[in-house]
């Protein structure tokens, strides 16, 4: 059973997603509450997946993914945003967020999404990436990551493609025919080459590079 929390300061947005969620025969919401009581219900209700919304009136989403991402067992965390906000989303991604999508996701999609998160995948909506990409990572001179994507072995691109198409190392390495362990040592390579952070923005550079054909509209994998 996967255990989600719901973080949103509307509570209409709240109980829409508990409802989706609910719904789905492996996924138990164990709370859906506002900003002010994230850091609390994480600790109580031990989630395995976390969905917070990236900018609340009353406390700041990306101050409580920092609080989150710093606890001994983070839960997995996606921010829930609009198109709008395209600069906090950037922020998100450096601060550790496993992905991000729009609060108009087709309900019919959002638990195959948490499902992703929970499985150690990443959760990008391309709408939402295109407008980072566009504005963020293509401000200014290539750096050293972009231009690292060329000293990749071909393995090591073929992981990258299959963790911008946000599959979990386990599923890559079904993939690939390879071992978890083998993945998770190229993983390891491949964010070290790229000099990122992990594997959102090792997917955004993957994107910006057009490795990904065609573009793929809030799926995970």
């Amino acid at each position: 059973m996967i255990r989600v929390l719901v973080v949103d300061d509307e509570a209409l947005v709240r109980k829409g997603f508990q409802h989706i969620l609910d719904a789905a025969q492996d996924i138990e919401v164990a709370a859906a509450v506002p900003g002010s009581q994230a850091l609390q219900a994480t600790r109580e209700m031990c989630p395995d997946v976390v969905l917070l919304d990236i900018r609340m009136p009353d406390v700041d989403g990306l101050t409580v993914l920092a609080c989150l991402r710093r606890l001994p067992h983070p839960p997995v965390v996606a921010m829930l945003t609009t198109l709008d906000m395209d600069e906090y989303v950037a922020t998100a991604l450096r601060s550790g967020a496993a992905g991000f999508l729009l609060k108009d996701t087709d309900p019919e999609q959002l638990p195959f999404l948490v499902r992703t998160l929970a499985g150690g995948g990443t959760v990008l909506s391309s709408k939402v990436t295109r407008t980072v990409v566009d504005v963020h990572l293509k401000a200014g001179p290539q750096g050293p990551a972009a231009r690292s994507l060329a000293r990749l072995t071909d393995r090591e691109r073929a992981v990258l493609v299959l963790i911008a198409e946000g599959l979990s190392n386990t599923d890559i390495a079904t993939r690939m025919h390879l071992s978890t362990s083998t993945v998770t040592d190229h993983v390891s390579a491949i964010l070290t080459e790229l000099e990122v952070d992990g594997r959102v923005q090792a997917a955004l550079l993957a994107e910006r590079a057009c490795l990904l054909k065609p573009p793929r509209d809030q799926e995970g994998g």
